[in-house]
């Protein structure tokens, strides 16, 4: 199978390119008559425009694996993925390239329209040229997977789970722009008959993040004695999916699922933001204890809140789970132990990171940031 990933220097994409070279070859694929179990290996060209968040460094062990390609495109650019799709001749879509980050969005959000919505429906564009010239067998297993966010739901209280049926209500301009791509693509399945399937899932985290998401920024505060920041009193709420999990289930939708659905994907682990903090600090007392012996909470603080944030995220991953069978692997602790491990092994990864232009500053601030220590 001919993989187009888009975004694969990204977080998400780094570890879903390397799933797809080492996954086993025995593969249990869906066409549109039957379900075969046959055997196959997986060649990815992977379409990555190197913004600021996407990094080769991420990719270093696979860059010179045979199956792999790198092409430094960005996904607005129509004439270079018309060229791609007539030189690679995919059978498969895997569209991950995005603005993700809603505090980078409040404070630029033209760069999230023009990624998010006009990258999306130029993609959508080259894939749908290309799927009218299919006939056939190429035609039959042609698949286009559009990877999306819970955030398109907006904000749940303090019960209830987003399902694939929960109506749209987008806070953020990150958040508005991925919910306009999520509506494109069902558009272009409806009108153009394009095999196009969707995924939400819930937030990710694990090797090779960006250092501006909580997690990351938790760790790596830490570690520089810095103060830890938490949003208003750490009581949002977010469904935690590690990364590896959420590699082999966007793989088990796009060789299973029927073409026209969505899918939620989720970890099961709810958890408010300020007891997952602890929970890192916890695991950094154990794995890197401070030399002074005190515990790493003792440099959380919590400061103004984010504006529009969403009180919680939850994800019911019943439909992934009955129709195609996956479950994520990683427990309530299990994931962020591996992530904490692996942060403190790979410091010359995000060392050439914080070396350049990101500092870990905050973004996505309103007003004037309140800083004050944690009770």
């Amino acid at each position: 199978m001919k993989i187009l990933l888009t975004g694969g220097a990204g977080f998400i994409g780094s570890n879903l390119v390397r799933h797809l070279l080492n996954v086993p070859s025995d593969l249990q694929l869906k066409l549109s008559s039957s379900t075969q179990r046959i055997d196959v290996t997986h060649e990815v060209l992977n379409v990555d425009a190197l913004t600021y968040a996407g990094n080769h460094h991420s990719l270093a062990d696979i860059t010179a694996h045979p199956r792999y390609r790198f092409a430094q495109t960005d996904i607005c650019d129509a004439p270079a993925l018309t060229k791609l799709f007539t030189e690679f001749t995919p059978d498969w879509v895997m569209h991950l390239a995005a603005e993700s980050h809603v505090d980078r969005s409040i404070d630029g959000p033209g760069a999230f329209i023009q990624t998010n919505i006009t990258g999306t429906f130029t993609l959508l564009q080259a894939a749908r040229a290309h799927f009218e010239k299919l006939t056939g067998p190429a035609r039959d297993r042609f698949r286009f997977l559009h990877v999306s966010t819970d955030e398109v739901y907006g904000s749940l209280g303090t019960t209830g789970l987003f399902t694939e049926e929960t109506p749209y209500d987008p806070h953020s301009p990150y958040s508005a722009s991925k919910a306009a791509s999520d509506h494109l693509a069902r558009a272009w399945a409806d009108t153009y008959k394009l095999p196009v399937l969707v995924t939400n899932c819930s937030n990710n985290y694990g090797p090779y993040q960006f250092p501006e998401k909580l997690i990351p920024v938790v760790i790596l505060k830490a570690l520089r004695g810095d103060p830890i920041p938490v949003y208003g009193k750490g009581e949002n709420i977010r469904d935690w999916l590690y990364v590896g999990d959420h590699a082999e289930a966007l793989h088990t939708v796009i060789a299973r699922g029927r073409p026209g659905q969505t899918y939620n994907i989720g970890g099961n682990n709810e958890r408010r933001n300020i007891d997952l903090v602890r929970l890192l600090c916890a695991l950094l007392d154990e794995l890197r204890p401070r030399t002074d012996g005190l515990s790493y909470t003792k440099q959380i603080t919590f400061v103004t809140d984010r504006p529009g944030h969403d009180l919680r995220y939850a994800i019911d991953a019943t439909k992934i789970k009955t129709e195609l069978g996956w479950t994520p692997k990683q427990d309530h602790t299990s994931g962020f132990r591996a992530t904490v491990a692996w942060y403190l092994e790979n410091e010359s990864w995000w060392q050439t990171i914080l070396d350049g232009s990101y500092r870990l500053d905050r973004l996505g601030a309103s007003a004037t940031v309140q800083i004050k220590p944690a009770v």
